[in-house]
């Protein structure tokens, strides 16, 4: 299910992005591919981190593009979901740690 608020990229929106900002645009897509070049870490395990990353931020794009680029990486549905449930822990994980400032705020925690 699509958001209709969220536009989809096309050609055209995507060369007007370009050329409002050239320098940007084209500094950012070098950046990209060097981070996803291979390295110390293989380019479908970057991958899995990007499809995790896209879920605790919660971009659309980033979900589809990354789960499709982790694919062709040779990722297999059950390593993408594990990478969501990371994301997930971690996303909870963080409310859980801040319960910590909440306690202090409250007057219940060490200060």
């Amino acid at each position: 299910m699509s958001d209709p608020s969220l536009p989809r990229a096309t050609r055209e929106m995507v060369e007007r992005r370009r050329n409002l900002a050239p320098g940007a645009e084209d500094a950012f897509r070098a950046f990209s591919k060097a981070v996803f070049a291979e390295g110390a870490l293989d380019k479908r395990t970057k991958q899995l981190i990007a499809v995790a990353v896209a879920h605790v931020t919660q971009c659309p794009w980033c979900i589809e593009g990354h789960v499709k680029a982790a694919r062709s990486e040779g990722a297999s549905p059950e390593q993408i979901m594990e990478a969501i449930w990371v994301a997930a822990e971690m996303r909870a994980g963080a409310s859980y740690a801040h319960a910590l400032k909440a306690m202090q705020a409250m007057g219940d925690g060490a200060d």
